[in-house]
């Protein structure tokens, strides 16, 4: 785990695109905060740049330096979950202009599995998570489902947990609202 982290890394910190496993599916990631990055992801996914995409934090803590007010009831909500949960907040800030759409939200998930999390950690700044596949098609489960195209268009490709038996779907996505309260817009 400790090399392909540090092979991850030197790939983030380049600009790259990596595939990597996480909490939920396969997804294709990059540092959040470059917007050439952000572009390289929408361009692999053939996905049109309005479609926004899940920021992964590793710490619970962080999500303060990326949004300007955290309702406490999100601090609760991320606690108590049992599922991988994405809030979606008003009032993003310190991430690419790209990644942060007219209406100022921002979708970010606290990472709960030990590789993705290792990784924001040491790589210390936030992540982008999109599924593993292009748009409009069925995001991939299992690392065999990943279509030869985004693995080729990568820069990294992570090679862990590649036969391992992933039952997870995507995270629960609920959009915070003023006062605490929340809608579920993706269970």
């Amino acid at each position: 785990m400790e090399t392909e982290i540090k092979n991850a890394i030197a790939v983030l910190k380049k600009g790259g695109v990596i595939v990597y496993p996480t909490d939920t599916i396969w997804g294709i990631g990059c540092d959040a905060t470059n917007a050439k990055a952000i572009k390289k992801i929408h361009d692999i996914k053939r996905r049109v740049e309005e479609k926004t995409m899940i920021v992964l934090l590793s710490d619970i803590n962080d999500i303060k330096e990326y949004v300007h007010d955290v309702p406490d009831a999100a601090y609760d909500l991320i606690e108590t979950w049992q599922k991988p949960l994405t809030i979606v907040y008003d009032g993003a800030k310190n991430l690419a202009s790209n990644l942060v759409r007219d209406n100022d939200t921002v979708a970010i998930r606290i990472s709960k599995d030990e590789f993705s999390n290792r990784l924001i950690k040491e790589y210390g700044k936030p992540i982008v998570s999109t599924s593993a596949n292009e748009s409009g098609k069925p995001s991939p489960i299992f690392y065999k489902d990943i279509d030869d195209y985004i693995l080729e268009n990568a820069d990294y490709v992570v090679d862990l947990f590649r036969d391992t038996m992933n039952d997870v779907k995507p995270s629960t996505i609920i959009k915070m609202e003023t006062g605490g309260s929340f809608k579920i817009i993706r269970s």
